[in-house]
């Protein structure tokens, strides 16, 4: 078995983000990767307005998803839900999905259909660059309260200004209507409200319940490990 981690928006770096968790898979002799997202500047392409959007984003994941034959999970985080719903789709190797605080779009969904008329106060929104991304002064209160300072402080580098765009590109698939899906439903979130995440979790078809906030593989990689090993 291998993973792919797919991360969430606003971040670069994707594998330091599954680090511990991908540490302790390693143990284990289970083998993770982590796709680059072009949306989020990973290929040296600056998002924008006329920068990569959803759609280089869905091929850069499903590259890797395809470059092998070996059963595979997909860990799709929050944006990387969106992503991996048309990335995975119809790929043979991909045998579980598990989503993590994540997004599940149906076909023509895209990430602004679940939000709300005004943006979220922990985005600061450019609409003449075309860019979006997390607040500085609210990541770690936001995203991280239950990380440890060091965790903390490095996020604050691993942060990226991504296109615009990717909030109202709409999905062509929905891989989890036909993969076999695991929610994982992160109960002191504060990004992502436990109450949407256990409305999408409901598309799933098993949900697990943690104690934790948005990044429980970077706060509690063991129990995030044993639930990938349980797959």
């Amino acid at each position: 078995m291998r993973v792919v981690f797919v991360h969430g928006a606003c971040v670069k770096d994707g594998s330091w983000w599954w680090h511990r968790t991908g540490e302790l898979l390693a143990e284990r002799g289970v083998a993770s990767e982590a796709p680059v997202l072009p949306s989020c500047g990973e290929t040296g392409v600056p998002a924008g307005a006329q920068g990569p959007g959803l759609a280089e984003d869905v091929a850069s994941v499903r590259q890797v998803l395809t470059a092998s034959d070996e059963p595979t999970v997909v860990v799709a985080h929050s944006y990387g839900g969106i992503v991996t719903a048309e990335a995975a789709a119809g790929v043979e190797a991909v045998r579980h999905l598990l989503l993590v605080s994540s997004y599940l779009p149906e076909v023509g969904q895209s990430l602004s259909s679940f939000g709300g008329e005004e943006p979220a106060p922990f985005l600061d929104i450019d609409p003449e660059g075309g860019t979006f991304t997390v607040r500085p002064e609210a990541l770690v209160e936001t995203f991280l309260q239950d990380c440890d300072p060091q965790i903390q402080r490095q996020a604050m580098d691993k942060t990226a200004r991504q296109s615009l765009a990717v909030l109202e590109q709409p999905v062509q698939s929905a891989a989890w209507q036909h993969v076999p899906s695991t929610y994982l439903v992160c109960a002191r979130d504060q990004g992502t409200p436990a109450d949407l995440q256990r409305e999408f979790a409901g598309r799933a078809a098993s949900v697990v319940e943690l104690d934790a906030g948005h990044h429980p593989f970077l706060s509690q990689p063991a129990e995030v490990r044993d639930l990938i090993v349980g797959l």
